[in-house]
């Protein structure tokens, strides 16, 4: 009996999967003025997407590729950079402030 899942080996990236892409579109579709910034893959995660809605609330999900971001962005009518060049949107940095000041984190 396993009382706490499946683990996976250490070192092991974990993919994104149907319910990340599923978070995604929710937020993209229920939120304004989003934007993408695609993170490049790390020792610990895959390639990642951010939303960052026009507030500067944010999420963060494990996608496939760069492609498949970019292209799931276009699909949606949002626009996408790619974070490690443009750099992450000051709204988001405020929001979380905003968050932290409000006990809300």
């Amino acid at each position: 009996m396993k009382w706490f899942g499946r683990r996976q080996k250490p070192g092991t990236l974990r993919k994104s999967d149907n319910p990340d892409q599923a978070h995604l579109r929710e937020f993209a579709q229920t939120r304004q003025g989003v934007e993408g910034f695609v993170e490049p893959r790390t020792a610990v995660t895959d390639y990642t997407l951010l939303l960052v809605a026009i507030d500067g609330e944010w999420t963060r999900r494990r996608v496939p590729s760069v492609e498949w971001a970019h292209t799931f962005a276009n699909k949606l009518g949002i626009p996408s950079y790619d974070a490690a060049v443009v750099g992450y949107p000051p709204r988001m940095r405020e929001y979380n402030a905003r968050q932290k000041r409000n006990g809300l984190t």
